[in-house]
């Protein structure tokens, strides 16, 4: 049994969570907040950041999103995640690493600090210039899923895969904080309806953060 180290609106934990459930990998969840800046997390991970996944038996801690997802990619058989092959495993892990840094820091990053931690944390007003600058990544990102998605079924390949979680798990945090328009985005809006009618997702879409509600489109599958 495993701990996983988290809170709902963390992109990266939510990566995990989605794996791991495609795993079959049963684990409890630990709400912890890095901006409360905890001793005993930190000692977890001195880089006091979320996901941390600890053995209940306490022999092993598993430190970073892409590190755990390939822990588990190399110990457990059941659905493969990265691809078929050296070139579609790389393409995949191209991907993964888009929408955890390009995505992330152009928008998703924007998004957590002007509508959750400046709301909840800071108890300050949204800077709208950013929110704007947001969005614009926003649609430059579906745009991008859209040109995938014409070339391959997934957007990884043939088969869905890590790529396809890692960007669901960007997206859905972006769209409970009201930062995805998805008008004139008809392929993306059908991948991810595809996304969250897996009963490995449902668990993260019903998810939420004290105090900060989801727009009412968030978890519906016609949206």
């Amino acid at each position: 049994m495993w701990q996983l180290f988290q809170y709902p609106l963390c992109p990266f934990s939510r990566k995990v969570r989605f794996a791991l459930a495609e795993k079959g990998v049963a684990h409890e969840l630990v709400r912890e907040y890095p901006w409360d800046k905890r001793d005993e997390f930190t000692d977890l991970n001195p880089a006091g950041q979320t996901p941390v996944l600890v053995a209940t038996s306490g022999a092993l801690t598993l430190i970073d999103s892409n590190a755990i997802c390939e822990y588990f990619e190399e110990t457990v058989e059941r659905t493969p995640l990265l691809g078929a092959g050296p070139a579609e495993r790389a393409e995949t892990r191209r991907l993964v690493a888009w929408f955890d840094t390009k995505f992330f820091a152009e928008a998703g990053v924007l998004l957590l600090q002007e509508r959750m931690f400046k709301r909840l944390v800071a108890r300050s007003s949204p800077d709208a210039t950013l929110l704007r600058a947001a969005g614009r990544a926003v649609e430059h990102h579906l745009d991008y899923i859209e040109y995938l998605l014409d070339h391959r079924r997934w957007l990884g390949g043939s088969t869905f895969g890590l790529a396809d979680i890692a960007a669901a798990a960007h997206l859905s945090v972006a769209d409970y904080l009201n930062g995805v328009d998805w008008t004139g985005h008809a392929g993306a809006k059908q991948w991810y309806s595809a996304i969250k009618s897996r009963p490995t997702f449902r668990p993260l879409l019903a998810d939420r953060m004290e105090g900060l509600a989801p727009p009412q489109h968030y978890d519906k599958l016609d949206f």
